[in-house]
């Protein structure tokens, strides 16, 4: 049995590691973006797509923060598996999302649009789960 606890524990630990650095790197990911786009975008995409692109970014960054936080939460309250499914959801929202969003603005896809809201769904189950481990916890 304490085979068993210590070897949780370790897993617990590697899941909110991963976590919260998956999502330090993301959230630099998400500023190198931004700073691309305010600088590196401005005189080559049309207003329209620079907007589309700043969306991407700044859900990039809102979901990134979210990692670590689900990391963190992870650490102190153990990794279930809601938390994990949380954290995976939340990383594929990133993806698919925001990275569609930037392709879109790039390459002027339309048919890249209906990406968008698989990863929107992905967020918001991602929270939704997120809430429902914090209300099972004792």
């Amino acid at each position: 049995m304490a085979a068993l606890k210590i070897l949780l524990g370790r897993t617990t630990i590697i899941v909110a590691k991963f976590l919260i650095s998956t999502g330090a790197f993301i959230a630099a990911l998400g500023i190198a973006f931004g700073a691309f786009g305010a600088h590196g975008l401005r005189a080559k995409l049309e207003p329209r797509m620079l907007e589309v692109w700043q969306t991407g970014v700044e859900y990039h960054m809102y979901h990134a923060l979210g990692l670590i936080l689900i990391g963190m939460i992870s650490h102190w309250l153990g990794s279930s598996a809601l938390i994990k499914w949380s954290g995976g959801l939340m990383l594929a929202g990133i993806l698919l999302f925001s990275g569609s969003l930037y392709v879109l603005a790039l390459t002027g896809a339309g048919w890249l649009g209906a990406i968008a809201p698989l990863g929107g769904s992905s967020f918001i189950i991602a929270w939704i789960l997120l809430a429902v481990a914090l209300l099972r916890t004792s």
